[in-house]
């Protein structure tokens, strides 16, 4: 078989614009080939590379590697999106309600800019899926890391009312005072996860991915009005969203998540840098 030649690839070339996605681990992460698909999708001459970097060399890394002239932007997964605000001159109402970032784009006056899309992916999913926050009764189970986005971007929809649970009451106090500041519309309260007089269940816990057969709630049914989603992306079919199919409820997976979550961070890394 004769050898391609190097003319024959057209995805990168010396004007390609940089951008990184920095954990520990990293093997595991699937936005390099997401966020370019989507970069090279809209026209951008830019990929997003997979930067390992070790928790203890995080410091010592990170304020070089953002000296490089054609990087652009990096995206933080585990267990960085809090200690990389600190590299940021400015948050977006999202990280600093929230404290975490996912994502930091240089802008066209050599600052850098932080932002969150957990919560967001969350919201931008749920409205291409035809499901609107705005209005809705919500229970939100789990305030971890994207759980808390999550809240964070419900409560900037103005949701009827958000009931929130979580294993750490202390956190869950603090989420639930942080919703109800940034929206007074919205009922707050605090309490294990109910199903009824609830329009929108969202699991933002752990409990059912892989081969974890549990379910985040416990109830013998549900509302065929419910719509239930699970942030879970493997498997794309979660326990709950099996239960919840099962009663007749509408069942949205995290892939979707993910999906709106792509797209808020690609319209972010290339406008940011347009300024």
């Amino acid at each position: 078989m004769a050898a391609a030649s190097t003319d024959q690839v057209d995805f990168v070339n010396g004007g390609t614009r940089l951008f990184g996605i920095v954990g520990d681990p990293i093997a595991q992460v699937r936005s390099p080939e997401m966020v370019t698909w989507e970069l090279r999708r809209r026209g951008l001459d830019a990929v997003l590379v997979p930067i390992h970097v070790f928790e203890a060399e995080f410091d010592a890394v990170l304020p070089a590697l953002m000296r490089v002239a054609n990087l652009d932007g990096l995206v933080f997964t585990i267990p960085f999106k809090r200690r990389a605000c600190a590299l940021a001159a400015s948050l977006g109402a999202q990280a600093r309600a929230v404290g975490a970032i996912n994502a930091l784009a240089r802008g066209a006056d050599g600052r850098w800019h932080g932002e969150i899309f957990d919560g967001l992916g969350c919201v931008e999913g749920l409205q291409r899926a035809g499901v609107a926050v705005r209005g809705a009764r919500v229970m939100l189970v789990g305030l971890g890391g994207a759980g808390t986005a999550i809240a964070a971007a419900f409560a900037a929809e103005r949701p009827a009312s958000m009931r929130l649970f979580d294993l750490d009451a202390a956190h869950c106090g603090r989420v639930a005072a942080m919703v109800q500041a940034a929206s007074p519309v919205t009922e707050v309260e605090v309490g294990p996860p109910v199903v009824d007089g609830v329009d929108l269940l969202v699991n933002a816990t752990p409990v059912g991915m892989l081969d974890d057969p549990r379910l985040p709630i416990e109830a013998a049914s549900l509302p065929s009005s419910l719509v239930v989603f699970d942030a879970i992306v493997k498997p794309e079919v979660t326990p709950l969203l099996a239960f919840a199919a099962s009663q007749g409820c509408r069942a949205i997976g995290g892939r979707e998540m993910m999906r709106g979550q792509i797209a808020r961070i690609v319209d972010f890394l290339a406008a940011t840098r347009r300024g």
